[in-house]
């Protein structure tokens, strides 16, 4: 079993960061949230929407009218043409390509016995509020190698050195948005250093339960951040699953061979049903997103000033884990989830993850399963709910509300839909250890858990 192998006094140590809401600076929660609010004020942040042809170092290929960056470097965006099998569905998109794995690393130092991580306040041009709470490091390997021509990543060479001083307690390589990312990939880190550290006013050293504060408000704690936690080694005390490890693998493996789905690179240019405008490129039914471009000033950036595209959904997304417990263990329903762009075709994804806008006009078995019963739920049965960012650096004004939400058997049977597993948080917390299994939107809720922040 993956959880056997568990390092338990390591896991003590995050259930001690996890129990301490104060840091090593007895700082609390309001403390954080105003030196936020002091380096956003530092800072000059500025962003502008520009018409496409403003785009600064980008244009349109020749030929493909795939949008590129001189560089050949960063990312380009180019059209896919989806098939599915089972159910027939067939479709044309744009798409983000980036082959570049980049590292979205936390460091980790113990201060005075308890585990702190080194959190920084950190601008994305696609937040709502601009300046969210990220992780140490947060970088392309065109960042860090500096095809900008910008200042250094800080903090870079503790998750790319190999020194006896720092201890690897999470890495692996994770999936992004596969609806809106073909095949992007991030190497997911978690670093202790036993080494002085040099201070920074953009980065703070913060404790698990402080930050597990930070995740039940809005907006605060970044994707990047929260993908990280969710891969933190944190022991979940279950004494049973419905389903034991052996069986949750197997029918998630079961999900993933009969699943059979074709994507092909397009050139953008021929993407049937979408349409170039001079502010945007958007679907001829105005739904699900737009690709835009912007403007961006950032005094706090390794680059001072740039433009660049941006995916810019149409809606609040609503993403949500049912849960349920057996036998005293909380349980949450996931779903094996086909998204385009992924790596493997299926990935493990909250039980509702969808944009109610892009279904208002789809009824009966056509409707997302669950999908009312998440946005019918009464209060007294939400466990947890906020509204966080999606990735602010690809995507603009990209949220999502995420939510916990409490269920009856009748609602969700022990023998759910197909496509649909029980899980125990820990069953998911272990599988993070390895790439391609926990969807980024299911690393989100996870993070929650192993944050602390709320009980089911």
């Amino acid at each position: 079993m993956l959880r056997d192998r568990e390092d338990h006094s390591l896991a003590a140590e995050f259930a001690r960061s996890m129990d301490r809401t104060s840091s090593v600076d007895h700082e609390s929660t309001s403390d954080v949230l105003e030196w936020m609010e002091q380096r956003h004020r530092a800072h000059d942040f500025q962003v502008n929407r520009i018409p496409l042809a403003d785009l600064d170092g980008w244009n349109f290929e020749p030929g493909t009218g795939n949008l590129v960056h001189r560089s050949g470097r960063f990312f380009t965006v180019e059209g896919l043409h989806v098939t599915r099998e089972e159910p027939h569905q067939e479709w044309q998109q744009p798409i983000i390509k980036q082959s570049e794995v980049g590292i979205l690393g936390i460091l980790a130092k113990e201060i005075d016995g308890v585990l702190h991580f080194l959190m920084q306040a950190k601008m994305e041009p696609g937040n709502s509020n601009l300046l969210q709470l990220s992780p140490t490091v947060q970088a392309t390997r065109s960042n860090y190698t500096k095809v900008h021509k910008g200042s250094n990543v800080r903090y870079i060479d503790y998750f790319l050195s190999r020194s006896p001083a720092h201890q690897i307690l999470a890495d692996s390589l994770q999936s992004e948005h596969g609806s809106w990312f073909l095949h992007k990939v991030n190497r997911n880190m978690i670093v202790k250093t036993a080494e002085d550290v040099p201070e920074h006013e953009d980065f703070r050293w913060l404790t698990l339960g402080q930050i597990g504060q930070l995740l039940l408000a809005d907006n605060v704690v970044n994707m990047d951040a929260r993908t990280v936690l969710a891969c933190a080694p944190v022991r979940h005390e279950e004494p049973g699953a419905l389903w034991p490890d052996s069986e949750v693998l197997s029918r998630f493996s079961w999900e993933r061979a009969r699943q059979v789905v074709r994507a092909e690179r397009i050139p953008l240019a021929d993407v049937a049903g979408w349409k170039r405008g001079e502010a945007s490129i958007d679907h001829e039914e105005g739904r699900y997103f737009g690709v835009v471009a912007v403007s961006v000033a950032a005094g706090s950036r390794e680059v001072s000033g740039w433009s660049q595209p941006l995916f810019e959904p149409y809606g609040l997304g609503v993403t949500a884990f049912l849960t349920r417990s057996f036998n005293g263990v909380p349980h949450l329903l996931a779903h094996a989830r086909v998204e385009a762009g992924f790596l493997d075709t299926v990935e493990l994804a909250p039980t509702v993850q969808y944009t109610p806008e892009n279904y208002r006009h789809v009824t009966g078995p056509s409707r997302p399963p669950f999908l009312d019963l998440v946005l019918d739920a009464d209060a007294s049965r939400v466990r947890y709910e906020a509204v966080h960012s999606e990735e602010g650096g690809r995507f603009l004004n990209a949220e999502s509300r995420y939510l916990f939400v409490e269920v009856s058997e009748s609602e969700a049977p022990d023998e759910p839909p197909p496509g649909y597993l029980w899980v125990t948080p820990g069953q998911l917390t272990s599988l993070t250890r390895h790439g391609h299994y926990v969807n980024v939107q299911a690393r989100t809720l996870l993070a929650v858990l192993n944050a602390g922040c709320v009980r089911l």
